[in-house]
C-alpha cells in the first residue's frame, strides 16, 4: 500500500509540474522562442527550393486566414526524405517531408497536414510541451541521480527540438478542429480533410497495430476521421467539393 501511494503521488507530482511547465511557457513572448530555435534553419537543407518556397506560400496563405497573433510567423522547412509526416517545432519552424508529398493527392489533402501545424504554432504548442518535458524531465533526472542540465539540454538542442516535442491528445484534436475551419474558408468545402488519416488508418490495420487509444499521444486515426466528419456536420461544412491539384514540380516528388 505504502508503495503504491508513493507511486500514485509521483504520478500526481510529474502531472502538476507538467501543468505548471506548460503554464510559464506558454507565456514566453514568441520572439524568444524564435530566438530558442534560431539554430534550426541552419541544420534543415531544403530537398528542393522549389518546393520549400511553394510550401512557404501555402502555410503563408493559410496563417493569414488563421488569425496568428501579431508578430507571430510560420517557416517552412521541406526534407527530402522517406518519411510520411510534417511537424511543428518552436519558433514557428515547420518541417514537411517528401514522404508525405508522395502520399496526397492534391493540394486540399495537403492544406490540412499544413493547418494542423499551423495550428500547432498559434496555439503554442511546441513551447508549452518544451516546457513540460524541460521541467519534468530535470526534476525526473534529479531524482534518479542524473544530471538535469543533462536533460533540459536534450531538448534543447537541435535535434531534441524535433524528436522530442510530443503533444497531448487534446493539443491534437484542438489542431484538428483549426485546420478543418481553414479548410472550409479556403475552398468553401472541407473535402480532402480526412485523406491521412485514412492513409494511416490503413497503415495501423496493415500493422496490427492494436494499441489502445488511451496509451496513444496521438488520437487514433478512426477517431479523427469520425470527429472530423461529426464537425463538418456540426457546422454545415460540405464534405465534398473540386480539389485543387498540386504542381506539376510538387507531384514530380
Amino acid at each position: 500500500m505504502l508503495g503504491g501511494g508513493l507511486v500514485l503521488l509521483t504520478v500526481a507530482a510529474v502531472a502538476l509540474l507538467g501543468w505548471a511547465g506548460g503554464f510559464i511557457a506558454q507565456r514566453i513572448p514568441f520572439s524568444y522562442e524564435q530566438d530558442m530555435a534560431a539554430g534550426l534553419s541552419g541544420q534543415l537543407e531544403s530537398g528542393d527550393p522549389q518546393v520549400e518556397a511553394w510550401l512557404q506560400r501555402l502555410a503563408d496563405s493559410l496563417a493569414a486566414d488563421m488569425g496568428l497573433p501579431e508578430g507571430m510567423s510560420v517557416t517552412v522547412h521541406f526534407v527530402d526524405a522517406d518519411t510520411v509526416n510534417a511537424l511543428a517545432t518552436l519558433g514557428g519552424h515547420i518541417v514537411i517531408y517528401r514522404g508525405l508529398l508522395e502520399k496526397v493527392a492534391d493540394e486540399n489533402a495537403l492544406a490540412m497536414v499544413v493547418a494542423h501545424e499551423v495550428a500547432h504554432v498559434k496555439h503554442r504548442d511546441p513551447v508549452v510541451a518544451l516546457g513540460r518535458g524541460v521541467l519534468v524531465g530535470t526534476v525526473l533526472a534529479v531524482v534518479s541521480g542524473a544530471s538535469g542540465n543533462d536533460a533540459a539540454g536534450r531538448l534543447l538542442g537541435e535535434t531534441g527540438l524535433l524528436t522530442g516535442l510530443s503533444f497531448s491528445r487534446e493539443q491534437e484534436r484542438r489542431a484538428d478542429r483549426a485546420a478543418l475551419a481553414a479548410l472550409a474558408r479556403r475552398y468553401g468545402h472541407v473535402g480532402g480533410a480526412t485523406a491521412i488519416f485514412q492513409y494511416f488508418r490503413r497503415q495501423e490495420q496493415d500493422d496490427g497495430f492494436g494499441m489502445p487509444e488511451l496509451f496513444r499521444t496521438h488520437p487514433a486515426s478512426g477517431g479523427r476521421i469520425g470527429e472530423l466528419r461529426a464537425l463538418a456536420r456540426e457546422q454545415g461544412w460540405p464534405e465534398q467539393g473540386a480539389r485543387t491539384p498540386l504542381p506539376a514540380f510538387v507531384q514530380s516528388e
